[in-house]
């Protein structure tokens, strides 16, 4: 009875901090679970659904693995992203600092990148289950590494609450690690292949830009409005 009671109590207050239509208010008169704004609000949203996706996908993704290596991925990202959709979720809640910081994710792969192309079997979609593959596998997970790579960068752009920002902003740079395993995953097993430009066409690339140097001549502000 007392915890409905106080349950109620808070929804009456958060209610009566809350800005009437057409009246502005300053975050730190707000309560911290309510300091987010609506755009911000659509975007966490749609990155923590997108989060569970991505777990449940490899779940399922799994039980088709048969490289043990690729297996050994799979659960160190399964792990991390766990924890990351939990303070995620944590901070949105309360609109406060979570129980911890963001983790820094660590790829145990080499940077060793192989280039060069040779001829492969043409790809084609499965014609039955049996036909699931690593390279298939570790080529959706890294498609949906990308996925939110976009996506958590997106949001944090224009997140409004400085904890939940921050927390997007930093999640950012271990999805990208996450992406970069899986390709070099894929490029040593041969099933992303790296192709290079003619040697003399990629170094005329290369030089086509120079530093800026010197002291610019920075226009007066407004300039074009004095005449």
């Amino acid at each position: 009875m007392n915890t409905q009671f106080n349950q109620q109590m808070n929804q009456q207050m958060n209610q009566q901090q809350m800005p009437a239509p057409g009246q502005q208010m300053n975050s730190t008169q707000m309560p911290s679970n309510l300091s987010h704004g609506g755009h911000e609000v659509f975007d966490v949203q749609e990155v923590l659904t997108s989060t569970i996706g991505v777990l449940d996908q490899y779940m399922m993704f799994r039980t088709f693995v048969k490289d043990q290596q690729l297996l050994n991925i799979l659960d160190r990202q399964y792990s991390f992203l766990t924890d990351q959709y939990n303070i995620l979720c944590e901070c949105f809640n309360t609109g406060s600092k979570p129980s911890h910081g963001t983790k820094v994710y660590n790829m145990q792969l080499s940077n060793n990148v192989t280039y060069g192309f040779k001829p492969s079997q043409p790809k084609k979609p499965m014609q039955s289950i049996n036909e699931v593959s690593d390279q298939g596998i570790s080529g959706h997970m890294l498609g949906l590494m990308k996925s939110q790579a976009t996506m958590l960068t997106t949001a944090s752009l224009e997140a409004t609450n400085p904890v939940v920002r921050r927390v997007l902003a930093d999640s950012v740079p271990n999805v990208v690690e996450m992406a970069y395993e899986l390709f070099l995953y894929q490029n040593q097993h041969a099933y992303y292949q790296v192709p290079q430009l003619a040697q003399q066409d990629m170094q005329k690339m290369m030089s086509g830009f120079a530093p800026a140097n010197g002291q610019p001549q920075m226009p007066q502000a407004g300039q074009m409005y004095q005449n």
